[in-house]
């Protein structure tokens, strides 16, 4: 049996035999080998066998494979040759079997379902891929329908049917409000698995009229709504109140109060039910109940435990989860509803099938000719699978015969094989549920012997440890292997070996005896090879002085030793550890050759000091520990910085070393960490002293380095933890012999300064460096690249020399020697330098600018030949510039941008450029000299944009039910403007917002006038403009209708931009308020704050009203004073948490200033606002109410009003109409409903009459999707359709809005409902 391979990835040519297969033979993974070999075709990718999709792109159904020689491919399709030349829509990848569909020419995908399946054969076999079923997905419309509102008693129970359409794959329900947020769920209110509503028990708040289901087809990315399901709860309360109005006072009958019921299964129904699922899936079981209180589910197997791991609840314990399930899941599961007053339980036998598993799958065979060998294809399933064999593809019933095989049930028995038997073999198991199909072939080989393993290759071990000795082979029939030692070494035998199959050598104890030359030797009937390998025995490496237990006080010095011994080929490496991690980053630990020493021991230093000596071949350790403890108490210790070092001593004079030794001096009980060694040079720089090294506190002798030519003399520092001691008297004078330069100068560079010269400059020597008297230098250079003579010059006391007359950059050899007066230093490296730069001689070529979108160009360029730079090529700058606004034709100062792209680099994006404009632009070619000329302008156009927000919007003009709007074009229109878009909607004091309308306005237009609002109402608008290309930003702007025309002033509002405040407000006196409260939908405050402040002042007193946005139960007051006057406010407390408050006892005529706050919120009030209130009027003594002229005023009223009221229930019993109903009937929308009187809601848009036309005009799909007016239902098609976009959440983006006309439809008519919305797809 042989061992399982694995291969690359980028060795896609190479035999997938071996990767896995059971043969005789033992294939290496040699690339040299493999591509030798033969192998018959192999499947290793293809489409999975339900292949769902997209009906709007292309389809791709894959098959790759691999063999050799590489495999050719064919199809079918519904079992029959599939001719793909025929086919001008489908075509096949090259080098692959592949197929690409192309669909986008108007070819439906639905043409093209079938069941395909792919071969890929070559000289030696053919395989064969899984039948893939291709089928479209679709995602078919909601069916129309009429659905009665449900009006359900408080505390009974409710299912909403969803009933979805049926779409390929099945569509994700859920359940949404038109607000286009997901209905709260709960264990009383939730979704089943069938994607029904249920509701265990009603409740008042479950009343609403938007309950709205939505199936989600991912394939095609497109959401469907159902219409919107009305539920009406009545309440027992309520339900009695009425039944109380209308009956008289001797009846005493009434709604019984709501009565607790015990749980009943909404879902499933009965006491038992059956289900099946297959092995391996999520088995999930559902139950669902009603009662009063609600009931809690709890979930049971009769007769064992929930799997334990592979168990979950979800949807509040109402549906059971268990993934990856086995037959041993099969059983009944018991849901148990329980709730106060009772239980029911539901019982689901559980029944698990299985498509077909492998237990044995069949793997690929290589053999030699005459070898024997099997094919076995083991499956399970529930129930049992059925197994059949073909050969390349052909049932193999119906093959040609081959006598040396042999069909068994699940296997195939080989005996004899020739290479004329080489094939693929196809094992098919299969049931009811479904079928596996595998590849496995046979690969008959004649091979010689070939080893693998390099020549001559060096082994290395060390002495008493296992040796292997490798001899990778291959051949068919399988060779035979022999080891011998030694070129003429007899063959290798008996117990101290050990001979695996593989080929190698294993020698358990291998001795220094056992160095030497191994031969292997591979041989089979077709052939003999050898090999030769070396090996080498090394003596083990050993500590033999190990660290050893130290107790150490503080403040004082441990020592650990380890002295090793290795063998003198490898080379050691010694690493410190401290209770086994790295010794801390601190210079008191001290690692020397053999030891580590510790300075100034501290607590910290206590612990395990591990020395460890690693070679490539083995390892060693040892361990000591360090126990630190207090030092015995002393008397009170000065610490001062050590004395200086006494009796400096120079010894052991060499021309280049010098041994200096020295006598500590008294540490003044700090001790010595270091000394610092400082020499002075008396005959270049005396008197000044420089640093020479440094060494530990412990050691007092050095061997110092020298430079000839030096007069030295050395002093040296000690140093503790106080400080530095002074230095020591200067050691004897000691003159080092002259020599040559040992080193040349440095930072040699050549850089031209001018066109026609070459600067060549060097850091120089420093004294010491010289090595001798007479330092100089020898400057040369010449030519690159031109066969030409160094020209050299000899220089002193200079570190630059300039060389003229060259041509402009061109490059050189340059070398800098020193010498001196004993001779040269060794012969310097050569760098390459350039002479002078010049301006580049010619403009980049070929400009072309690529506009990608209004704000963004690429600029492309020809690169300019390098010799025309004539300079070290920098870059290339783009110059470009606007020269006019295509929408105002107006020009401007012109301002230009310039862009430096690095290196030869031939484009460059041009970012920030204004939409619908004109643009030039030139290149120039930038070197270290400066730019080249410009290549010649070019003019390119951005293309139009979406427009910024119009300058301002401004209100005025307010009456009962009119606004004027006016307002000022966008400051970059960024195109031609077609229209600005109004859109506004009511808003209460409690921040709900109401309905949301649109207006499309010409864009010649700057002001409108809007009629027929509700009166002392407060109105939010949306405006911005728009472009051919989309919608501009938006300003927003609030104003209120007046409350009475007869007595309010109006009310004067300035435009508002992004994070302006409002100008003064005028008030008018004794407000009459008459409100019709809309339909509202209630906004999130953003933050806490009092705005809005509105005055409404008479003579004597004020009528002060804000809006309060932030947390509940909030207490106000009201501040004020007279305007301008320094005096202190004077505060009101308000009463409750109302939003108004009348100020009384106010001067006639006076200016007051006043302001809003809230208690608890520390400076938290409105900004101040400023009003006036009315003059003083004389008052008249005569009571009017006494005087006869008007008592007649008043009679001839009242006979006025008497005539009306009759002329009018004439008219009205005659059938007439009044002039206002005339009106109204000539002109009724018959798709808006008037407002309701009873609660004073907005109406509802109707859909009853859906055979009506829509109203020209209306607005299409924000998506600007269309389609005809006879399409089917889809969002768009309901008054719940939005202008907005989903989150991932379902959450909704964009404007509050209500219901909206129906859509206008228009376009190509389509099998698909289009997407509400762009971002739908990202729903769910």
């Amino acid at each position: 049996m042989m061992k399982k391979k694995s291969i690359s990835a980028s060795k896609a040519s190479l035999i997938f035999f071996l990767c896995q297969m059971i043969s005789a033979l033992d294939v290496p993974l040699d690339s040299k080998l493999l591509e030798e070999l033969s192998q018959p075709p192999t499947i290793t990718q293809q489409s999975p066998k339900d292949y769902i999709v997209d009906p709007r792109e292309n389809i791709v159904i894959q098959c790759e494979a691999k063999g050799k020689p590489p495999p050719s491919f064919s199809w079918t399709r519904n079992g029959t040759h599939f001719d793909i030349d025929k086919d001008a829509q489908v075509t096949m990848k090259p080098n692959s079997g592949t197929l690409v569909v192309n669909i986008m020419n108007g070819v439906k995908a639905e043409a093209y379902e079938g069941v395909y399946q792919c071969t890929a054969r070559n000289e030696r076999g053919a395989a064969i891929s899984n039948n893939i079923v291709i089928r479209p997905s679709r995602s078919p419309l909601w069916t129309k329908e009429k659905l009665e509102p449900n009006h359900v008693r408080e505390g009974d129970s409710l299912v909403l049917n969803c009933r979805p359409p049926v779409g390929l794959p099945p569509p994700i329900i859920f359940w949404m409000d038109n607000a286009f947020q997901r209905l709260p769920q709960s264990e009383r209110v939730s979704q089943g698995l069938n994607g029904d509503l249920y509701f265990s028990n009603v409740q008042p708040e479950d009343t609403r009229e938007d309950y709205i289901c939505y199936a989600r087809f991912n394939h095609t990315q497109t959401i469907q709504q159902k219409q919107p399901i009305s539920v009406k709860v009545f309440s027992m309360d309520s339900l009695n109140d009425t039944i109380a109005a209308n009956l008289s006072d001797t009846d005493i009958y009434g709604a019984k109060p709501v009565t607790e019921r015990p749980p009943v299964l909404l879902t499933p129904t009965g006491s038992t039910s059956n289900k099946v699922e297959l092995r391996g899936n999520v088995l999930l079981l559902e139950c669902i109940a009603a009662g009063l209180p609600t009931p809690v589910i709890r979930w049971i197997k009769e007769g064992g435990e929930l799997p334990a791991n592979r168990t979950f609840f979800e949807n509040f314990k109402k549906t059971l989860k268990i993934i990856d399930v086995s037959e041993a899941d099969s059983g009944n599961y018991k849901c148990i509803a329980r709730n106060i007053l009772g239980s029911t339980h539901h019982v689901i036998s559980v029944t698990v099938k299985a498509s077909p598993y492998w237990i044995t799958a069949p793997r690929n065979l290589v053999l030699s000719p005459g070898e024997d060998g099997t094919l076995i294809c083991r499956a399970n399933g529930n129930p049992k699978p059925s197994i059949s064999w073909l050969t390349n593809g052909v049932p193999i019933a119906i093959a040609p015969e081959d006598p040396s095989r042999k069909v068994d049930g699940d296997t195939i028995i080989f005996s004899a094989v020739q290479e004329r038997s080489s094939a693929v073999y196809q094992c098919n198991a299969s049931n009811e549920y479904g079928y596996l199909l595998a590849n496995a072939f046979v690969n008959v080989l004649a091979e010689p012997p070939r080893i693998l393993t390099p020549a001559n290759k060096l082994y290395q071990v060390i002495a008493d440890s296992p040796a292997l000795i490798d001899c990778a082979y291959f051949g068919s029939p399988k060779p035979e292997i022999e080891w011998f030692k030694g070129v003429k070494g007899s063959i290798l035998r008996g117990n101290e070996y050990v001979f695996h199959d593989n080929g190698t050598l294993e020698i358990p104890v291998a001795q220094k005896d056992s160095t030497g030359t191994y031969t292997c030797v591979a041989r089979n009937k077709l052939g003999k090879t050898q090999n030769e390998v070396q090996l080498e025995v090394k003596d083990p490496t050993m500590i033999i002085k190990q660290p050893e237990y130290k107790v150490i006080q503080r403040s004082a010095q441990a020592s650990f030793e380890c002295v090793i011994k290795h063998d003198p080929t490898l080379l050691p490496t010694v690493i410190w550890l401290k209770d086994n991690n790295e010794l801390p980053d601190d210079e008191r630990f001290l690692v020397g050759k053999d030891n580590l020493t510790i300075m100034n021991v501290t607590d910290k230093d206590d612990g395990t000091y591990t020395c460890i000596v690693n070679t490539t071949l083995d390892s060693v350790s040892a361990s000591a520990v360090l126990t630190v403890v207090a030092a015995p108490p002393t008397p009170a210790i000065i610490y001062a910085r050590p004395n200086p070092p006494l009796d400096l001593e120079l010894t052991g004079q060499l021309e280049r070393s010098i041994e200096l030794s020295w006598v500590p001096g008294e540490e003044n009980n700090s001790p010595i960490t270091n000394f610092v060694i400082e020499y002075e040079d008396g005959l270049h720089e005396p008197g000044v002293w420089h640093y020479q090294t440094e060494v530990p506190g412990s050691q007092t002798t050095v061997q110092l380095k020298l430079s000839p030519y030096v007069n030295y003399s050395f002093r040296v520092i000690a140093v503790n933890e106080i400080g530095r001691s002074q230095p020591s008297e200067p050691s004897e004078q000691y003159l080092t012999k002259s020599a040559n330069p040992d080193e040349n100068p440095s930072n040699v560079q050549g850089i031209g300064s001018e066109p026609d010269n070459l600067v060549i400059t060097w850091e120089s020597l420093k004294g010491f460096q010289s090595n001798g008297p007479g330092l100089q230098y020898k400057v040369s250079w010449r030519q690159k690249d031109v066969d030409d003579e160094w020209t050299s010059v000899v220089v002193a006391n200079v570190s630059k020399y300039i060389v003229s007359g060259t041509p402009t950059f061109v490059p050189y050899e340059i070398k800098v020697q020193a010498l001196n007066d004993l001779g040269y230093a060794p012969e310097p490296s050569e760098v390459i330098g350039h002479s002078g730069e010049d301006l580049p001689m010619v403009a980049p070529g070929n400009v072309q600018v690529h506009v990608i979108n209004s704000t963004l160009a690429k600029v492309h360029w020809d690169p300019v030949p390098l010799k025309s730079v004539r300079g070290h090529l920098q870059g290339y700058k783009v110059y470009y510039w606007k020269v006019q606004s295509l929408s105002r034709r107006s020009k401007r100062h012109v301002e230009k941008k310039i862009l430096t792209f690095r290196g030869n680099k031939t484009f460059g994006m041009l970012p920030g450029l204004e939409p619908y404009s004109s643009y030039k632009l030139n290149v120039r070619v930038v070197n270290g000299k400066g730019e080249g000329p410009a290549s010649p302008d070019k003019m390119f156009k951005t293309p139009e944009g979406v427009p910024s927000s119009p300058s301002f919007l401004k209100i005025t003009n307010p009456t009962l039910d009119s606004l004027t709007l006016e307002w000022g074009s966008p400051t970059h229109p960024n195109g031609v403007l077609t229209s600005y878009i109004l859109k506004f909607q009511p808003i209460n004091n409690t921040h709900e917002l109401g309905p949301l309308v649109e207006i499309r306005i010409p864009a010649n237009e700057s002001s409108l006038i809007l009629k027929n609002l509700n009166y002392s109402t407060r109105y939010k608008f949306y405006f911005n403009a728009q472009t051919s290309v989309g919608s501009g930003s938006q300003i927003t702007e609030e104003a209120v209708t007046i409350m009475d025309e007869g007595k309010m002033a109006g009310i004067l509002r300035p435009a508002v931009g992004a994070g302006k405040g409002y100008s003064e407000i005028l008030f008018a006196t004794s407000p009459v308020m008459h409100t019709v409260r809309p339909t509202f939908y209630k906004v999130q405050p953003l933050y806490p704050r009092i705005r809005n402040v509105t005055t409404a002042a008479a003579e004597t007193y004020a009528n002060i009203s804000w809006e309060y946005e932030g947390p509940d139960h909030a207490n106000f007051y009201v501040e004020y004073g007279v305007a301008g006057s320094k005096e202190d406010w004077k505060k009101e407390i308000v009463n409750g948490s109302r939003s108004f408050f009348v100020l009384k006892g106010l001067t006639p005529g006076t200016a007051y200033k006043v302001r809003v706050g809230a208690e608890g919120l520390s400076g938290f009030r409105s900004s101040e606002d400023l009003f006036e209130t009315g003059p003083a009027m004389a008052s008249r003594q005569v009571d009017i109410a006494t005087q006869g002229w008007f008592i007649g005023l008043m009679c001839a009223v009242a006979l006025l009003i008497l005539i009306l009221l009759i002329v009018c229930f004439i008219r009205r019993n005659k059938g007439g109409k009044y002039p206002v109903k005339e009106k109204e009937d000539a002109h009724a929308d018959p798709e808006i409903q008037p407002m309701k009187e009873d609660d004073g809601t907005f109406g509802e848009y109707s859909d009853a009459e859906d055979h009506k036309p829509l109203k020209k005009g209306s607005r299409t799909p924000s998506d600007r999707t269309v389609k005809k007016e006879d399409s089917d239902d889809s969002l768009v098609d309901y008054g719940e359709g939005v202008n907005g976009q989903f989150n991932e959440d379902g959450s909704f983006i964009g404007q509050y809005s209500g219901k909206k006309e129906k859509e206008p439809a228009e376009g190509n008519e389509s099998s698909e409902a289009p997407s509400p919305v762009n971002a739908m797809n990202s729903f769910v």
